[in-house]
């Protein structure tokens, strides 16, 4: 995918960078340290992070015939709504590390943390309104502007319903995907939607773009749930089982829990107390005995072809669908 950021990284880089500003407010040094571009001591560093909201957002505003500069602040602003939800997400699972280092609430304390978080949703939603400084109509700058603010609320819902199900046993695999609709795929939507809204007044257009959106982010949430339990350590950016020791219903979990087979057993392990190294390498096992990773996979490959098929829907140039189609593959490790 690195070619595709050729074009972008550099001015979306830049866009971010102004809008976090150079405060020497320590507030500000942990919004640049969790966006990558600072060590603890506030010395700068290579950035971190896929940036794959900023670049759907820039393509979709190519693919939907505009210039996808225009839209530039969109993606500043989705890339900031994801990454408060990002700093927020670690501190409600007391997760110690994200992208190989240690967590900002890890670093500078829960509340400091919470106050970053705070300010990076701000400063996503000041983003969203510099699109009217670069000629985008204010008809259009509200329409991304309610885009942003309701796939954060839908964030929000999708969060709780998370936190939520970590003491239940009873989630069913609809359950597990109205969640993820909400905590991943509202912000995937929303990433491409924008950016169709500054590209293009065809509502249509718009419509099947954002379909496409939401599709890439189930499948995304679902590869995600995979990597969670057998991604290779290391590459995957945080602690590989992490999600079952924090008891997360992730989509082969809440597959095993209902599997006559082994759905005893792993509510034995889930309604336990804290879950031990011995049970992790369980209920590895349990869910490899009944093929959870493959149940998961067909899943992640289902969500792959229906975004796949919208996309074939759109009318757009030959060259911006070869790249939204490159950035889905890469989502899933596909190679075309």
């Amino acid at each position: 995918m690195a070619p595709i950021w050729r074009d972008f990284r550099g001015p979306l880089d830049n866009e971010l960078r102004s809008i976090v500003g150079d405060s020497s407010l320590p507030l500000y040094s942990m919004m640049r340290y969790h966006l990558g571009w600072v060590d603890e001591q506030g010395k700068p560093q290579q950035p971190g992070g896929k940036g794959l909201r900023p670049l759907l957002c820039l393509l979709a505003c190519e693919a939907a015939g505009g210039d996808w500069r225009r839209a530039l602040p969109a993606a500043a602003a989705v890339e900031l709504a994801h990454n408060f939800s990002l700093i927020h997400d670690d501190i409600q699972d007391c997760s110690a590390e994200r992208r190989n280092r240690p967590t900002v609430w890890s670093v500078w304390g829960a509340a400091q943390a919470i106050n970053a978080g705070d300010s990076m949703h701000t400063l996503a939603r000041l983003a969203m309104l510099r699109l009217s400084s670069g000629g985008v109509p204010l008809v259009a700058v509200l329409e991304a502007t309610i885009l942003l603010d309701e796939a954060c609320l839908k964030l929000c819902e999708g969060q709780y319903l998370d936190i939520s199900y970590e003491k239940r046993l009873d989630v069913s695999v609809d359950d597990y995907l109205n969640m993820v609709r909400l905590k991943t795929a509202a912000l995937f939507e929303c990433s491409v939607g924008v950016g169709a809204v500054v590209g293009s007044g065809d509502a249509s257009k718009r419509q099947r773009l954002r379909r496409f959106g939401e599709a890439l982010g189930m499948a995304f949430q679902v590869q995600d749930d995979i990597l969670g339990i057998w991604g290779e350590k290391g590459k995957v950016g945080k602690p590989v089982t992490g999600d079952i020791k924090q008891k997360k219903k992730s989509l082969p979990v809440v597959y095993g829990l209902q599997n006559a087979d082994i759905g005893d057993r792993l509510a034995a392990i889930y309604s336990g107390g804290e879950i031990t190294p011995a049970d992790v390498a369980e209920v590895e096992q349990l869910l490899v005995r009944v093929g959870a990773r493959q149940y998961a996979e067909k899943m992640a490959g289902d969500f792959y072809k229906q975004a796949a098929a919208e996309l074939l829907r759109v009318p757009m140039p030959d060259s911006s669908r070869s790249r939204l189609r490159v950035v889905a593959d890469s989502l899933l490790g596909r190679s075309r």
